[in-house]
């Protein structure tokens, strides 16, 4: 497997695929690199070098205590891209993962980053706040943390029914697509996957976003039941400068699986137009 290790001894693996531009992937929470497996193929098909890497905490990477903070995911991800040298990089985040790149490039810079491409991502901001009256109260995260301490496999067999949208009427179930969830969740450390709710619901991820000075694009279901599109996508696009938001009628948040052709094709075109608009 490959690995590096971070300053503070952590482990980190990664998957690094093909040959061309880079495109570095960011899981959202509590899955794992595998999370991209209809990107990576598609992607390493079509001439590009795919990276993804199971965050400090989940997957293959060491269960950490401490340290499952944006900060340190950030700074963990730089440590990624200095080992490998990655230039003109393009940085795609779901979930969780999208504050993972919005807070990489506000603490790192852009100097190696290409593009950025926001999935269903948890910035601005998720909670509820004076400054932030759009977002979700604590008492649905404080509801997601006691959930997750009475039975954690139950707690997370149960949410990939939002997650994928396969609650609404008329879904068509994949269990094998849910059976892949869980199992990804499960591979994490369960203090990890606690404490990360904290880090991808009530981190402030204004100040990165208007720190991203390249081409980025947000996109967002207007079904998504775990991270609602009304404080998240539609504000960051409105801060990151020059976003282009593109939102799909029905879609759930875990689009990227249910929907990957639509979201693969639409991630091809805007590389290809942002690479010719900067040539």
């Amino acid at each position: 497997m490959a690995t590096i290790t971070t300053q503070d001894g952590t482990t980190i693996y990664y998957k690094d695929w093909g040959k061309g531009q880079p495109i570095v992937f960011s899981h959202g929470w509590p899955l794992t690199a595998d999370d991209w497996d209809a990107q990576m193929l598609f992607f390493g098909q079509h001439g590009y070098r795919v990276i993804a890497h199971d965050r400090r905490g989940h997957g293959r990477s060491t269960q950490t205590w401490d340290g499952n903070d944006m900060d340190t995911y950030a700074d963990d991800l730089a440590a990624l891209t200095e080992k490998l040298d990655l230039k003109k990089a393009i940085h795609v985040g779901h979930s969780t993962g999208g504050g993972e790149v919005a807070r990489y490039i506000g603490r790192h810079g852009s100097t190696r980053v290409a593009m950025a491409v926001l999935i269903s991502s948890v910035p601005p901001l998720m909670l509820k706040t004076e400054n932030n009256p759009g977002g979700l109260p604590i008492s649905v995260f404080d509801g997601l943390r006691a959930a997750y301490v009475e039975n954690r496999p139950q707690f997370y067999k149960d949410i990939t029914l939002p997650f994928y949208g396969y609650n609404r009427p008329g879904a068509k179930i994949s269990e094998g697509i849910r059976e892949k969830w869980w199992l990804q969740g499960m591979m994490g450390g369960v203090k990890a996957g606690y404490d990360c709710i904290k880090a991808f619901s009530e981190t402030d991820f204004t100040g990165d976003l208007k720190k991203i000075d390249v081409p980025t694009l947000v996109l967002h279901g207007d079904d998504d039941q775990i991270v609602p599109i009304g404080a998240s996508a539609l504000m960051s696009a409105k801060i990151v400068k020059n976003a282009t938001l593109k939102v799909y009628p029905g879609f759930p948040h875990g689009m990227p699986t249910t929907n990957s052709d639509q979201i693969n094709a639409d991630l091809l075109a805007f590389f290809q137009q942002s690479k010719q608009a900067a040539a």
